[in-house]
């Protein structure tokens, strides 16, 4: 899995698995979730967004089906 790394004050990384339709995020605290049945033209509008982390406080987080899989070092 390749990782996207961003310059965010929330969000550390990010990689998609366009097959399954999956979004993985690493947030800067470490903590890493996955979100499901996530879109791959929203993934685009994530990538091309101004801020992503005002894009996943607005149209991620709390709108899809999420497990949180691991706590690591942020990158």
């Amino acid at each position: 899995m390749e990782w996207q790394a961003f310059e965010s004050k929330l969000l550390a990384s990010s990689s998609y698995d366009a097959g399954k339709h999956i979004l993985y995020l690493r947030f800067r605290s470490g903590e890493v979730y996955r979100y499901l049945e996530f879109p791959p033209e929203q993934y685009r509008e994530f990538l091309d967004a101004e801020s992503r982390g005002r894009y996943f406080l607005s149209h991620i987080r709390h709108q899809f089906r999420y497990e949180r899989l691991a706590k690591l070092k942020a990158a």
